[in-house]
């Protein structure tokens, strides 16, 4: 249990930390054309964007794959942009466009998880338990998420109640 909650810890200091800002960043991207009443829609785009971190981690810490963190580095960036600029042109919330949202923060999931792989990997190559590690550092950053999640779309509403 001990190793779930340093994991957890870890996970949540990911995404909360001030040193999260791209993840941050692409929480706000992802969110920012939703409001409190799509609260279910939201998590689970934010849920699919942590399967991607997750599979990224996963093959990582078991060595199936290894990037060049120049590339990943300059790949996080573009998953922002590319998110911001796709909010910016959605015209209507339809089943298409929400599952094209799903698959975006799946896929850009991917490439974030890389950015993390390298640390993840070498701390948990050293334990024993990297099934529990690698679970409490996703549910970590699930729940560091979820709280960010909650945060702006709390903002969004006081922003959008009138004054009567």
């Amino acid at each position: 249990m001990q190793d779930f909650i340093f994991y957890f810890k870890l996970g949540w200091e990911h995404i909360i930390s001030a040193d999260a800002l791209d993840h941050q960043l692409f929480i706000l991207a992802l969110v920012a054309i939703y409001s409190y009443v799509n609260l279910k829609q939201v998590l689970i785009l934010v849920t699919a964007f942590t399967i991607g971190h997750s599979f990224t981690l996963l093959l990582s810490v078991l060595d199936m794959i290894r990037f060049d963190s120049k590339w990943v580095e300059f790949l996080i960036p573009c998953t922002i942009v590319i998110t911001a600029i796709s909010n910016l042109f959605r015209k209507n919330f339809s089943l298409k466009s929400i599952k094209i949202n799903y698959f975006l923060a799946l896929g850009f999931g991917l490439i974030h998880g890389m950015g993390f792989a390298n640390s993840i990997r070498i701390m948990l190559a050293k334990d024993q338990n990297i099934g529990w590690g690698l679970f409490g550092f996703n549910v970590g950053l699930e729940a560091g998420q979820i709280f960010m999640v909650i945060i702006i779309l709390l903002i969004t509403f006081l922003f959008s109640i009138t004054p009567a």
